[in-house]
């Protein structure tokens, strides 16, 4: 009789539950969203990491690994991501147009998979609820389409490190929503649309790394939202936009370097209290720099290297930084600048012939453990780098060819993380 009533009690049990929906359960997702990624998967012809192994068909795709969802029903984001640090961690194929059946898609990250390649996908122009789009470091190619702007409501746009040619369209200022615009690394020509003064709402605006040319228009009155501001690798040139200037109040990252700029660096740069980073390194920026960067008491990078700057150059004020590169002007420095050893997290000095004439020994900075970078060469330096070295623990790179430094290599301790050490005069 128990065996009876258990095994009616099974039967009925099974019953109930294949007449209830799959989504009870959790089983399932909706069937065009599973369709759409199953798509995506199949058009992915390697996965070395087995990155879509969570993706087998009849599951909840809403568990799938970089599958978001929205109440565990529609899913809202796709996020695939790779490791920098694992070589084998790619993804190769192209993206399957069937992903326009995730209407509810409000999200697209395919970051650092490397090898997704084919044209800009036009599939995204499908779907209606889409606001940011990730898709970075991969090899996409061909143009940015023309009609872009129609996606006008895309609050962050990101085609970075991919394989995109032709120019920025001018249709991209009717995506007045974005508050991040990200072309960076690839291979655009052509100017900076004027047209982008319209995008007010930016805080990141990065084209570095391209084959753009011409001036740098003056939109920047209308962008005081900007945060950061990258412009480097490229083919600009004429003289820095007085409109920049309007920054000053919110700006902490400003990009210039490897263009051919000319003229002299504004005043108004001291202005900048904010700014963490500034990079005017090779361009052809010549005069002396601004007393009004000992205003910049919060820069932690800053790489004027490879100009034609003369004498003086100011005291800073700065209270600890990061990273300094002044090689390769016209400077006189005599010695090591003072506020330079008073850093206590300095991990990068690049004096490389900037006219110094002192003995390293008497070189007594604040904090040397932290060093993975020092180019000292071109000078007259003096005396032995083996107590600076001594005291590196993080030391990849010591440049100390053409000057007049004399010690015992015996005397030195390598760390493990050392790679270049030169004396050659």
């Amino acid at each position: 009789m128990n065996l009876f009533l258990t095994t009616t009690l099974l039967i009925l049990v099974t019953i109930s539950t294949t007449l209830l929906p799959h989504n009870a359960y959790g089983a399932k997702c909706d069937p065009d969203d599973e369709s759409g990624l199953l798509a995506f998967k199949s058009g992915i012809k390697s996965d070395p990491t087995s990155m879509l192994k969570s993706w087998i068909p009849g599951t909840n795709c809403c568990t799938w690994v970089g599958v978001g969802c929205l109440d565990n029903k529609r899913v809202t984001s796709l996020s695939l991501t790779g490791d920098t640090e694992n070589p084998k961690s790619f993804l190769s194929g192209t993206i399957s147009p069937s992903l326009s059946k995730l209407k509810f898609l409000d999200g697209i990250y395919l970051i650092n998979l490397l090898k997704i390649s084919g044209p800009f996908p036009d599939f995204l122009f499908k779907l209606p609820n889409l606001k940011y789009i990730y898709i970075e470091n991969n090899t996409l190619s061909g143009p940015i389409p023309q009609n872009i702007g129609s996606m006008n409501q895309l609050e962050a746009f990101s085609l970075q490190e991919n394989k995109f040619t032709g120019p920025i369209p001018s249709s991209i200022s009717a995506l007045t929503k974005l508050t991040q615009l990200k072309l960076g690394n690839n291979f655009l020509t052509g100017t900076i649309p004027v047209s982008l003064k319209n995008l007010t709402n930016l805080t990141y605006l990065s084209l570095q790394g391209n084959q753009l040319s011409g001036n740098i228009p003056d939109i920047f009155t209308s962008l005081k939202n900007l945060i950061i501001l990258q412009l480097s690798h490229n083919k600009f040139s004429g003289n820095i936009p007085l409109s920049i200037s309007s920054l000053y109040p919110t700006l902490r990252y400003l990009e210039l370097g490897h263009n051919s700029l000319s003229g002299k660096i504004p005043d108004f740069l001291g202005k900048f209290k904010a700014l963490d980073t500034l990079d005017l390194s090779k361009n052809q920026f010549k005069g002396t720099v601004p007393k009004s960067f000992a205003n910049l008491t919060k820069i932690f990078n800053l790489d004027l290297s490879d100009n034609f700057l003369v004498d003086p150059f100011p005291v800073m004020n700065v209270k600890g930084i990061e990273s300094l590169d002044l090689s390769r002007n016209m400077f006189h420095l005599k010695e090591i600048p003072k506020w330079v050893a008073t850093s206590p997290i300095i991990y990068s000095l690049k004096l490389a012939h900037c006219g110094i004439k002192m003995k390293l020994d008497d070189w007594k900075p604040l904090e040397t453990f932290f060093y993975d970078y020092i180019d000292l060469s071109g000078n007259e330096i003096s005396g032995s780098a083996v107590g600076l070295l001594n005291k590196t623990e993080y030391l990849i790179e010591f440049r100390g060819s053409e000057n007049l430094l004399k010690f015992d290599l015996e005397s030195l301790k390598f760390g493990n993380r050392l790679k270049y050490l030169g004396f050659v005069t």
